[in-house]
């Protein structure tokens, strides 16, 4: 068994998700606590006011919505009865056996699952601390059901594909509106909650290993203008294809506004996690001196941090981003330190190796004009791989900065000669 806990501060969000599922046929309720009514006979006010109403005497807790999924290997068959047993034993071991919560049994993955709704404000009013409650508490009683319910191990490789967050498939629903939208909430229903981001840009970086984008169109576009944003899903080579859709029509409302206020709160959370980023960027380069910037990124992933970069039409890369996927944290380059930014990096992996590229006929007769000894030209031309400037001088219509920054290199080989002489 695989348990996963979300929490939110939108308890009627949380509850809209599941009782949409219902709606779709795609979930059951088939069990509640602490409802006053038997289950079958709850309508949604009984089930919104009940949560909303022990909410409502703790203000100051903002995060109050706790959104738990409960996976089981797919060769699991449990019937409603035996779920509804292993969620009343599941709350009650870390800690939720007297608040009230639902249990629905969702039919859209390729495993079995539940999803428990529920509330950390107690009846006193105050509230039940969710921090590291998905490490300690959740984790001790996972592996204790595991034993008593005699259910498959989580360790085990194939529960942990079956339950594992997987890029939309394009090609089944690109056309259709309402797979779209089932397909980019449950990507967003994994992402939001969970990593730490404090722009779009950054939010992106996540998405699109998902094959999701938030867009906010072009500065002149009606969207932009209005404070708008849709999502948008991504062909393989990472071209928009589909039905945009507005996020207002999504079930938790995932605008512009929620977004920002997001970024605030991720700001401070993010920042205990910068100094293992920046480590285990500097120890790639302690254990391999002169790597590439391929290397350097598999090091990285070896760390669970992925690196993605920013490039312009010419390939020409302005911005690096680091994905850490154990702290769920994203950093641009830049965040972390001005030596961990795009220019810095592509220097400090490729100090020691030359340019190899295409000079074109009208910058080799500049490069004649300033070097007529054509062996001290070559000796001479002898850049950082990876410096961006070099690769910016080197596009057409560059010849006379090329020629000043030639000049330059020449002075400086010529300084650093006459100090080794």
């Amino acid at each position: 068994m695989v348990a996963v806990i979300n929490a939110s501060s939108s308890l009627r969000n949380t509850l809209h998700y599941n009782e949409n599922k219902l709606k779709q046929g795609a979930a059951k309720l088939i069990h509640s606590s602490s409802f006053g009514k038997d289950t079958e006979l709850l309508r949604f006010s009984d089930k919104i006011k009940t949560l909303q109403n022990l909410a409502s005497l703790n203000e100051r807790t903002k995060i109050n919505s706790v959104h738990i999924s409960l996976n089981f290997d797919p060769s699991e068959k449990h019937d409603a009865e035996m779920l509804a047993k292993i969620a009343d034993t599941y709350m009650q071991k870390i800690g939720f056996g007297a608040q009230p919560y639902l249990v629905y049994e969702h039919h859209d993955a390729g495993h079995p699952h539940i999803h428990i709704v529920s509330t950390n404000i107690q009846r006193d009013g105050s509230r039940i601390k969710l921090h590291n409650i998905g490490r300690n508490q959740s984790e001790k009683a996972r592996k204790e059901i595991e034993i008593e319910f005699k259910l498959v191990k989580a360790q085990r490789q194939q529960l942990k594909q079956a339950y594992e967050l997987k890029p939309v498939k394009i090609g089944r629903i690109q056309f259709g509106k309402s797979e779209t939208k089932r397909s980019i909430t449950n990507i967003l229903d994994a992402v939001l909650p969970t990593y730490k981001y404090t722009s779009i840009h950054e939010l992106n970086a996540v998405l699109k290993l998902y094959n999701i984008v938030a867009d906010r169109g072009g500065e002149n576009s009606r969207t932009f203008k209005n404070n708008g944003l849709v999502y948008r899903i991504l062909d393989d080579k990472g071209q928009k294809v589909g039905i945009p859709i507005k996020a207002s029509d999504l079930y938790n409302k995932p605008g512009l506004k929620f977004l920002e206020q997001k970024f605030v709160q991720n700001e401070p959370l993010k920042q205990p996690h910068k100094q293992r980023v920046k480590n285990a960027i500097d120890l790639s380069f302690i254990k391999h001196k002169g790597q590439s910037l391929e290397e350097m990124m598999i090091a990285l992933q070896k760390e669970k941090i992925k690196v993605v970069l920013r490039q312009n039409d010419n390939g020409i890369i302005y911005g690096i981003t680091y994905l850490d996927h154990q702290a769920k944290c994203v950093f641009n380059g830049s965040d972390l330190g001005k030596q961990y930014s795009s220019n810095a990096i592509q220097l400090r992996c490729n100090q020691d190796q030359t340019i190899k590229q295409e000079i074109t006929p009208k910058q080799k007769q500049t490069i004649r004009q300033q070097f007529p000894d054509k062996n001290k030209a070559s000796s001479e031309l002898n850049f950082p791989t990876g410096n961006i400037l070099f690769k910016e001088l080197m596009q057409p219509g560059n010849e006379g900065a090329l020629a000043s920054e030639l000049q330059e290199n020449v002075r400086q080989s010529k300084r650093k000669k006459l100090r080794n002489s």
